[in-house]
């Protein structure tokens, strides 16, 4: 990974973006990515997408992630300075006792704890996971003013605080991994695309809002980009962890590669175009089988309009929507050089129909 490249995906990771509130993590994808797009726009949700003009304006290429992540918002304030939240996507309260989160204020941003009873005078006979209305994050106050003079009120949102580590060269850990790295993925695509010889085929690199809420950003920018062809980049879950039966999970090893989903919203021939690639440029895949949906936003882009043929290309992911989510930086470069195989591999009269 080359500096630069590193620099932008760590302030990508560290800026906090829950889901409906993208603006920050938005302007740093937005500013990393003017520096090579022919042109960057945006919707009035925050949808930011980045246009690589190819050698005709069809066939068209979005490569789409998601920008959001999970967090907190709150909605009490108590009389003695205590915060009550409720989750914003799908925020795991199993692991929030003792954890740092900050909030972003009106004056900047707070950061609290989230309260965990010292195990010596807790009540442990029978102990559960506590339920998100029993958390409360303490911010310090005494009373509900002074969190309030802090810039702290009803609807503000969240998230943890841990930033992404390095446990090994390959080894990445942090929390946002899902889906930030997916916004790092397709801006590092379109800037390969644009080093390398001009393709036939227009690129949207599209960084979509509030997937962990519905797919709703996903949506907008689907119907109003209406591409030819769509591959979507998310995280899936890595089963090579204690505990993961495969039988029912199926089988996907950290570091092993991508995987293609098969079924659902991913089009066959989009898929066996990538299945083309993959072993044209020698990029070991591995494989998932989706009965219904595929739970990321693949399942809104598909959909939209008359149809758009569309293909998930996941990373997998150990400790999903958690605070030390992990990833193998050598997938990552094989979905790189995945999407951009793809995107050469499109000529001008490609529309991936199946014939009746």
């Amino acid at each position: 990974m080359l500096m630069h490249a590193k620099e932008f995906l760590w302030e990508l990771l560290q800026t906090p973006s829950p889901s409906g509130f993208e603006a920050p993590g938005q302007r740093v994808w937005a500013q990393y990515t003017r520096t090579f797009a022919d042109q960057v726009e945006n919707d009035a949700y925050g949808n930011t997408w980045a246009i690589m003009k190819g050698m005709s304006s069809q066939p068209t290429v979005m490569l789409e992630a998601h920008a959001d992540e999970i967090g907190f918002m709150i909605h009490h304030i108590t009389s003695d300075g205590l915060l009550y939240v409720r989750r914003v996507g799908g925020t795991d309260h199993a692991i929030a006792r003792g954890k740092r989160v900050v909030f972003a204020g009106d004056l900047g941003e707070v950061v609290g704890v989230v309260g965990n009873t010292a195990i010596h005078i807790r009540d442990r006979e029978g102990e559960k996971v506590p339920k998100m209305h029993d958390l409360w994050v303490d911010i310090g106050a005494d009373t509900k003013e002074e969190a309030e003079a802090r810039g702290l009120r009803i609807g503000q949102v969240g998230v943890y605080v841990d930033g992404p580590l390095e446990l090994t060269p390959n080894r990445i850990i942090g929390r946002a991994l899902d889906n930030r790295i997916g916004g790092y993925i397709i801006a590092e695509a379109i800037r390969r695309l644009q080093m390398g010889q001009k393709p036939t085929a227009t690129v949207y690199a599209l960084n979509a809002v509030q997937e962990e809420i519905g797919g709703n950003g996903a949506k907008m920018a689907a119907y109003r980009l209406y591409p030819t062809v769509a591959l979507v980049v998310d995280v899936c879950h890595a089963t090579d962890t204690p505990g993961i039966n495969s039988l029912e999970h199926g089988e996907v090893k950290l570091g092993a590669g991508p995987t293609l989903s098969h079924g659902g919203a991913n089009h066959p021939l989009v898929v066996e175009r990538l299945m083309e690639v993959a072993q044209s440029e020698e990029i070991t895949v591995q494989h998932e089988a989706i009965s219904r949906y595929t739970g990321t936003d693949t399942d809104d882009i598909f959909v939209a309009q008359s149809g758009i043929p569309s293909a998930l290309i996941s990373l997998p992911m150990r400790y999903m929507h958690s605070t030390i989510e992990m990833i193998d930086i050598r997938d990552v470069e094989n979905i790189i050089r995945l999407m951009v195989g793809f995107v050469q591999s499109v000529k001008s009269e490609d529309r991936f129909v199946i014939k009746i």
